[in-house]
């Protein structure tokens, strides 16, 4: 069935007000929580159709993580062992890190391995 943005609308609405009824303490058979989860479900289906979230790009996770570390890009460098260039080459999608600087980006910034392979 698919979604109407009118549908969509009314169960964003309806989150907002189920929300303050419900806490980690409410039976999962409550009617508030099963109405949420469903409105939930509805919403989610409704925003995959129509506002697509693209993976982001080695380069954006690399470029976002640094600065959430504090980091700079030569701070990067230094710690993979590579050029100050080459991680500007890997942030503007230049180039493609090796296996093995891939591996010291999911170490060293925290990245999820399957976030780097694009899974």
């Amino acid at each position: 069935m698919e979604i109407t943005k009118q549908q969509y609308e009314f169960a964003l609405n309806r989150i907002e007000e189920l929300l303050p009824l419900v806490t980690d303490q409410t039976p999962s058979n409550d009617k508030n929580v099963v109405e949420l989860t469903i409105v939930s479900d509805m919403v989610e289906a409704y925003e995959k159709t129509h506002y697509p979230i693209a993976k982001p790009t080695i380069g954006q996770l690399i470029s976002l993580s640094i600065a959430e570390k504090g980091m700079t890009q030569r701070e990067l460098a230094k710690e993979l062992g590579i050029s100050p260039s080459r991680v500007s080459d890997y942030i503007s999608g230049r180039a493609e890190p090796t296996l093995r600087v891939a591996r010291a980006l999911c170490l060293i910034l925290g990245i999820a391995p399957a976030a780097i392979l694009g899974l």
